[in-house]
C-alpha cells in the first residue's frame, strides 16, 4: 500500500504536478489544455485557478500535442475531467490528438477552441461527442461552457 502511494506521488512529480488523487471526493475538475501559444495558456490558468471562482478548477497545460499525450496516457483513466485543445498546432492537430485520447479512454470529454471557422455538419460523423468554443475566449463565457460540458453525463 505504502509503496503504490510513492508511486502514485512520484509519477505526478515527474510531470511537474502536485495534486491530490482523484480518488477522493469532492474534488475541483481537473482540466487539461493544449494550445501552442503559451500566453494563452498562462492566462486560462491563472483565470481558471482563480480564487476568486466558485467552483475552482485543477488546470495543467501543455504547450504541444506530444507532451499532453504523454501525460495523458501516464495517468490512469478519469484523471481528466475534461481536455480543452486548440485545434491547429505544429506536429499533431488537436484532432489527432483528439483520436489519440478516445483510444485510451473514449468517455473523457474534449473540447476544441480554434480562432478558424469549423464546419460542424462535415465534423459531426467524426468528432460526435466533441465540442467546439471559438476564439477569442473570455473567461465569463468560457466558465459556464465548461461546467455546463463537466455536467453532462
Amino acid at each position: 500500500m505504502a509503496k503504490a502511494l510513492y508511486d502514485k506521488i512520484i509519477q505526478y512529480y515527474i510531470y511537474g504536478v502536485f495534486v491530490i488523487s482523484k480518488d477522493q471526493t469532492n474534488h475541483d475538475p481537473r482540466i487539461m489544455i493544449v494550445d501552442d501559444e503559451k500566453d494563452i495558456l498562462r492566462i486560462l490558468k491563472r483565470d481558471l485557478e482563480s480564487n476568486n471562482l466558485k467552483k475552482k478548477f485543477n488546470v495543467e497545460v501543455f504547450s504541444n500535442s506530444e507532451s499532453a499525450l504523454q501525460a495523458f496516457t501516464s495517468h490512469p483513466d478519469g484523471y481528466y475531467d475534461l481536455v480543452l485543445t486548440d485545434i491547429r498546432m505544429s506536429k499533431m492537430t488537436g484532432f489527432e490528438l483528439y483520436r489519440r485520447i478516445k483510444e485510451k479512454n473514449p468517455s473523457v470529454k474534449i473540447v476544441f477552441f480554434t480562432a478558424f471557422e469549423t464546419n460542424r455538419e462535415n465534423l459531426d460523423t467524426v468528432l460526435a461527442d466533441a465540442y467546439f468554443i471559438t476564439k477569442p475566449l473570455s473567461i465569463s463565457s468560457l466558465i459556464p461552457k465548461l461546467n455546463s460540458i463537466l455536467n453532462q453525463r
